[in-house]
């Protein structure tokens, strides 16, 4: 399970020791003091998931969700509101204003995890994807580590996203679109051919160990992931002759 949190938090203390075990849990993180910041993040480009202080300098993360929210572009992006504020009041007020979740401080990292995974799950399919072995290659999200046999493959961070959306989802095709939707996050400012970038990068990342024909063009459609190696027989297993 792997996946981009963006941590807004003022405390530097806080924020390290969030930012530490989210990163030994295998998660990216990028980690910001304030509203104004974390909407700087989020107009580069949003992560798969926000952890977010109540009390913020300036505007507070009351104030932060309710515009998310009224963002067609962050509408769906999950959020976890964190708080010292323990009352019934402030917990409804949180996720009546959008919050997926309410953690109260103190809290310890191994529940903190469990939420962010727990919510992963529903909202972000993609990113709570479990190990997948497939055609030779296994994938698995937890280490961000793509082998074949005992070769280690040596992906960015995009292409291993790209790969891992593919492989969970074989020999189905995916335009452009979709696949800037469910890989990059909805990222505001990238067109379709960053997707074309992508993918021979991808393919040239998959060259060492043979596999860049899996990943298959189709002419005015998309990209798929091929499943099967077509050098062994045409057709799938089981099929008549």
């Amino acid at each position: 399970m792997s996946a981009h949190v963006l941590v807004v938090e003022a405390e530097p203390a806080i924020q390290q020791l969030i930012g530490l075990n989210l990163t030994r849990a295998g998660h990216r993180v990028s980690c910001v003091p304030d509203a104004e910041s974390a909407l700087a993040a989020l107009g580069q480009a949003l992560p798969d998931m926000v952890l977010l202080e109540w009390d913020l300098p300036g505007q507070s993360g009351i104030a932060l969700i309710r515009r998310l929210r009224a963002h067609p572009q962050a509408r769906d992006l999950p959020i976890i509101m964190v708080a010292a504020r323990n009352g019934e009041h402030d917990k409804i007020l949180a996720l009546e204003s959008g919050a997926d979740d309410y953690i109260t401080k103190p809290f310890s990292p191994r529940e903190m995890i469990a939420r962010i995974h727990a919510l992963l799950r529903r909202r972000v399919p993609h990113a709570a994807a479990d190990t997948v072995q497939m055609a030779g290659l296994r994938l698995d999200p937890s280490t961000h580590r793509v082998t074949a046999g005992a070769r280690q493959l040596e992906l960015g961070r995009i292409e291993f996203r790209l790969l891992n959306f593919l492989m969970h989802h074989p020999e189905r095709v995916h335009s452009r679109a979709q696949l800037l939707d469910s890989v990059w996050g909805n990222h505001v400012f990238l067109d379709e051919r960053t997707v074309d970038a992508h993918v021979g990068r991808l393919r040239s990342a998959l060259q060492p160990s043979g596999h860049q024909d899996h990943i298959e063009t189709v002419r005015g459609s998309g990209y798929r992931f091929v499943a099967w190696d077509a050098r062994l027989k045409m057709g799938w297993p089981g099929a008549a002759a």
